[in-house]
């Protein structure tokens, strides 16, 4: 059985800006291991943002389209409007004083009952310490993968 992973935005911009990076690689080459979960909130974010994307990145706008679709093929979005108000007022209470905005992943990391993976120290430092989620960095994803590949 693959492991469930939600993957936030900055998880998602750190691999367009960096393709060939670990995160990028994680994405692109575990769909094997792991089923990575979103929310349609990152599509607004990666729209939000795009001018940004488009000159840190300096690709044309369609190089970064085919880009944005490489990276999010592998990667399930699900609409956190549907998901059950209890679990994100409850997401909200345990994300107060840290970032509100995660909200919505942290949510859908708990009802589907995944871990959240986030470069986010302050996040994944701020929910561990309330227990109310699991989440996994880049480096212990990668440990994950290695391991999972090995045997």
């Amino acid at each position: 059985m693959k492991l469930k992973i939600v993957v936030d935005t900055n998880i998602v911009f750190s691999a367009i800006l960096k393709p060939g990076s670990r995160i990028g690689k994680i994405i692109l080459t575990s769909k094997k291991h792991f089923q990575f979960y979103t929310c349609d909130f990152l599509k607004t974010e990666l729209l939000k943002h795009r001018d940004k994307l488009l000159k840190l990145t300096k690709l044309s706008s369609h190089e970064l389209d085919e880009l944005e679709f490489l990276l999010t093929k592998n990667i399930v979005f699900i609409n956190e409007n549907l998901l059950p108000e209890k679990i994100i007022t409850t997401s909200e209470n345990i994300l107060t004083g840290i970032d509100l905005n995660d909200t919505p992943f942290v949510a859908l990391t708990k009802h589907l009952k995944a871990k959240l993976w986030t470069g986010d120290k302050e996040l994944a430092l701020g929910i561990e310490t309330k227990k109310y989620i699991e989440t996994l960095t880049t480096i212990q994803l990668s440990d994950l993968l290695d391991k999972l590949e090995r045997s």
